[in-house]
């Protein structure tokens, strides 16, 4: 039952991190805007729930997961009703932050939740499960979001999200019951969580407005360097801490995160390279390119179940690993792809990273969240998505700043919000004036850095 709830909620959730990724370059042009602004349709998303999600967890720890969880699903599915009827790029954004505080509100206890009613027996599994909503979630976002655009408007794939979060409003009211009872006793550390939220907004708004060597994004970069020490200062001398650095001493937890930190990094910016690479350079409608996408996903919705009831039986560490070297040679054969490339060798390369990310998720979840003290799995699977939503934010910039070594900020920001500028600055020699070289070099690096995730997950210790 706590399957079927919580599965609504992230799926939900997930697919509207992605389901604008597509559809951006028509939204875009709807709302009379540009790129910059457009990529922020989905970054304020991403932004608004990785920085209350430690927030949040601290709470849910200290109240109960099921209220908030709730309360989750009625704000969502608000923020998805104003999003469909915005009339300019302002009232999307703003409404796209409520969008992003119901979210976050289902993504932190969707886990912790799931942990609470699988401890003991069958983490891996259950966790296996959940992580297929994602995973689902994703995909749907992707090609759903083609589908509608082509029948109906861009406002439709905002409005999709309107009768299915009523009904998992109601199911989840009435179904879900408090496992782990709330933490008594304890206040919450508001100093600590204003201090982490504002460090972490200042990052990511740094790292995702403008070229990264402008003085702002430098000043915006240092200032959160500066709150990130403060909270930490914080931390130490507080007694009932927002965030329990002592988490940070077992094992099992540490190097599993820093491997969700790289490896995320990296994936969640291949669906963005694609999408460049099957519209600009292959010249596919929306509808096509996210259909293309479907094996990557589907690879992982495959694996998913399958990874995670063989770490309850195998453990984490050799899954984890072998998946996350897997993933990194696909990006590698990814990033041989040009103008002709078949279609049948770019998808090795999605089945290669979709396989490689299934067979590393699952057991993963399953190695951190099982580490931890049952009193500390709000804040725990916080901290968790936390950091996977940071990589997600910062991996769009970071796709566009590494091809800024081949095109310039400017030309780049100007082909991708004007498709058809593409042939204008296509050169005898087919590379589309450094374009597709940057999407190329831009995989290599991303090969690499799951390579070093891999090791993280290696030091991760035995079972």
């Amino acid at each position: 039952m706590v399957l079927t709830v919580t599965t609504v909620g992230i799926f939900m959730a997930t697919l509207d991190s992605s389901i604008l990724v597509v559809g951006l370059p028509q939204v875009v042009l709807a709302l009379n805007t540009n790129l910059v602004v457009g990529v922020w349709f989905i970054t304020v998303y991403r932004l608004m729930i990785t920085v209350l999600l430690v927030g949040i967890g601290r709470i849910a720890d200290l109240h109960g997961r099921v209220r908030l969880y709730n309360m989750g699903f009625a704000i969502f599915t608000l923020g998805s009703l104003l999003s469909g009827l915005s009339q300019t790029a302002e009232e999307l954004l703003g409404f796209r932050l409520v969008q992003g505080f119901g979210a976050a509100l289902l993504f932190v206890n969707s886990v912790a939740i799931v942990t609470d009613a699988f401890a003991g027996e069958g983490l891996g599994k259950g966790i296996g499960i959940n992580q297929v909503a994602i995973n689902a979630g994703t995909i749907t976002g992707y090609t759903l979001s083609g589908i509608l655009i082509q029948l109906f408007t861009w406002r439709s794939i905002f409005l999709v999200n309107v009768p299915i979060g009523i009904f998992g409003t109601y199911w989840s009211r009435q179904r879900l019951k408090e496992i782990s009872p709330p933490t008594r006793g304890e206040k919450f550390d508001l100093l600590g969580a204003v201090s982490f939220s504002s460090s972490i907004t200042l990052l990511l708004v740094g790292l995702t407005i403008g070229s990264l060597t402008d003085a702002l994004n430098l000043i915006l970069i240092v200032s959160s360097g500066i709150l990130i020490v403060f909270f930490f200062l914080v931390e130490r001398r507080t007694k009932f801490p927002v965030l329990d650095l002592s988490l940070f001493r077992i094992r099992l937890f540490t190097a599993g995160n820093i491997a969700n930190l790289l490896s995320g990094l990296a994936f969640a910016g291949l669906a963005f390279i694609m999408t460049l690479y099957f519209q600009l350079v292959r010249g596919y409608d929306p509808l096509h390119a996210g259909i293309f996408l479907i094996p990557l996903d589907a690879t992982l919705i495959f694996i998913g179940p399958i990874s995670g009831t063989l770490s309850d039986k195998w453990g984490a560490r050799g899954l984890s690993t072998l998946g996350l070297i897997t993933a990194s040679g696909g990006f590698f054969v990814l990033s041989r792809f040009d103008q002709s490339t078949p279609y049948s060798q770019v998808v090795v390369g999605l089945v290669l990273v979709g396989f490689g990310i299934g067979l590393f998720r699952s057991p993963n979840a399953s190695s951190v969240m099982g580490s931890v003290p049952a009193s500390k799995r709000g804040i725990s699977s916080a901290v968790r998505v936390t950091i996977i939503n940071t990589s997600i934010v910062s991996s769009i910039p970071l796709v566009l700043a590494l091809m800024t070594a081949d095109v310039p900020y400017d030309k780049l920001v100007s082909i991708i919000g004007n498709p058809n500028l593409i042939m204008s600055v296509q050169t005898a020699n087919g590379s589309l004036g450094g374009f597709l070289p940057g999407l190329q070099h831009v995989l290599l690096v991303f090969s690499g850095i799951i390579l070093v995730s891999s090791v993280f997950s290696l030091l991760r210790g035995s079972r």
